[in-house]
């Protein structure tokens, strides 16, 4: 994106008036059908920010509605560059359509905000100010320094939803977000170069959480912020997003191979429960106890498969068939009692452990063995599906690319 240059909605977006100079900030709004809020969001936009610095929006819209029109025509009274990036599947929700935003941007210092002006577009110079002045990669805008105040929020139990999540996730990432009192905010200026968007796995709509754990930046700033009332519309805030919330917290804590490991046998602590449960009801049938057992087992597998399924391995799911992967799994799980029996025979046998010792010591070693196994004999990506979209080149926010326009 360059200076005068300015950025177009596909085929309907007329020239607006070019900026003096290059844009200092690239603020990035996602929406999902904020027709009746973008108007006035561009017009506080424009009374607010590029008196005091230059700067160009990018518009990330997932909309079913007319959102991407009334950007176009709002935007025929802007004095800056304005663009939509349209999807078509919103991956990753709206920290994806934030981090397409982010790949789209021309200047060193992004701005996130959402739609519905519960963010006031007057504070956008203010972040971007703090962060040169003390010298920070990320200045976030908290609800929870002296003079913020989170009374946009709508009821009780959304306030006490969000603090619980913001306890939630400082105490799951107390290294990551030191500095940050309120991680759940949408609203946060970064540097351009502090962002490797190759990191990034954004699920749902907290993707402050997703930067400051993946990319951690070095000097973070916060900046008081009173959140807003909505202006229209109605909130995109559901028990589904608080769902993807809670998988995105499982997926970011996990994301190193000893923490999977921890997570891996606290699944697998679990899987005791159908197994015996299962045991139960076929010996009462009169099952004779071995294959009671033998059966029993697999409900133990089934389960623990599905669990991992959806919270420890989401993200590699595509790289093979669900049968092929549940078809691994239960036999490794199976594996691992056929090799637990004859190792500790040899552990007693042959090293002369006591029974009690050598069952805990198979009992590790067969664990290690099955994590390791899981990890690459059922999720490890084929070779050739490593980066299927582009493995030589991938975008970042270091290399911008700007939206393709029409005219």
């Amino acid at each position: 994106m360059s200076a005068g240059a300015p950025l177009t909605v596909p085929g309907a977006l007329p020239e607006p008036a070019g900026v003096a100079e290059p844009a200092v900030v690239t603020i990035v709004i996602p929406t999902f059908n904020e027709s009746g809020n973008v108007r006035e969001l561009l017009a506080r936009l424009t009374e607010s920010v590029p008196s005091r610095l230059p700067c160009e929006v990018v518009f990330v819209d997932d909309s079913t509605d007319d959102t991407p029109a009334v950007i176009a025509d709002a935007a025929r009274d802007c004095p800056f560059p304005v663009a939509v990036i349209h999807r078509d599947v919103a991956e990753g929700g709206l920290g994806g359509a934030v981090v397409e935003g982010m790949k789209a941007a021309g200047s060193d210092w992004i701005v996130v905000m959402d739609a519905d002006l519960q963010h006031p577009p007057g504070l956008v110079p203010d972040l971007v100010a703090t962060g040169e002045k003390e010298s920070a990669d990320l200045v976030v805008a908290s609800r929870y320094l002296p003079g913020g105040s989170r009374s946009g929020l709508a009821g009780g139990y959304r306030v006490a939803v969000s603090r619980a999540a913001t306890l939630l996730t400082k105490g799951l990432f107390p290294r990551a977000l030191y500095g940050i009192s309120d991680p759940m905010s949408g609203f946060f200026a970064i540097r351009r170069a502090a962002v490797t968007a190759e990191a990034l796995k954004p699920l749902g709509y907290k993707i402050l959480l997703e930067l400051a754990v993946r990319c951690r930046p070095t000097a973070v700033a916060e900046v008081p912020f009173v959140f807003q009332d909505r202006f229209a519309g109605e909130s995109k805030s559901t028990a589904k997003e608080g769902g993807r919330f809670l998988r995105h917290l499982v997926e970011l804590r996990t994301a190193s191979a000893p923490a999977r490991m921890v997570a891996f046998g606290l699944i697998g602590l679990t899987g005791f429960v159908p197994n015996l449960l299962a045991l139960h009801v076929l010996a009462g049938a009169g099952l004779h106890y071995l294959p009671a057992e033998i059966v029993a087992n697999q409900f133990g597998v089934m389960w623990n498969f599905l669990l991992i399924e959806v919270l420890l391995f989401r993200d590699r799911r595509h790289h093979r068939h669900w049968a092929d992967r549940m078809g691994r799994f239960a036999l490794l799980a199976n594996a691992d009692l056929v090799l637990r029996i004859p190792l500790i025979a040899l552990l007693v046998g042959e090293f002369g452990l006591a029974v009690l010792p050598a069952t805990t010591l198979a009992l590790l070693t067969t664990f290690v063995l099955r994590f390791a196994g899981t990890e690459a004999l059922v999720y490890l990506p084929h070779r050739r599906s490593r980066n299927p979209r582009n493995p030589r080149n991938p975008r970042s926010p270091r290399t911008p690319r700007a939206p393709r326009s029409t005219s």
